[in-house]
């Protein structure tokens, strides 16, 4: 793993964020290229490559207290009348571009579908 990713240096206070919420299991921030009007991007504080690597590593103490903190951070951006929509991006198939496990927060608009760019694939 790359122990100098991006995230890392944002958790270390090398690299500055618009930090959203922050405690002893996350951090959000958000996003420098948002997709949406509310893009959000919530990151474990320990270095997890993936949510694979979270759930397979991690206590479960951990991880219930992040998705906890999650909810949290959803709530404080008061998105759940409306709706929103949590993406994490697992390696390189699944279009993971930074080794360390993130979840999307996308919100503010409708999102519509998810495509596919095979159009042999069903929109889901």
């Amino acid at each position: 793993m790359n122990h100098s990713n991006i995230f890392l240096k944002i958790i270390n206070g090398q690299i500055p964020a618009s930090i959203v919420y922050d405690d002893e299991y996350l951090l959000a921030f958000n996003d420098i290229n948002p997709s949406a009007p509310i893009h959000v991007l919530a990151i474990p504080k320990l270095p997890y490559t993936s949510f694979s690597d979270f759930m397979e590593r991690a206590e479960k103490d951990l991880y219930t207290n992040f998705f906890c903190s999650l909810h949290k951070v959803i709530k404080h951006l008061k998105i759940s009348e409306n709706g929103y929509r949590l993406i994490t991006n697992c390696g390189n198939h699944g279009g993971q571009t930074v080794d360390h496990f993130h979840i999307h927060i996308l919100a503010g608009e409708p999102i519509g579908p998810l495509t596919f760019k095979d159009k042999a694939h069903k929109t889901l």
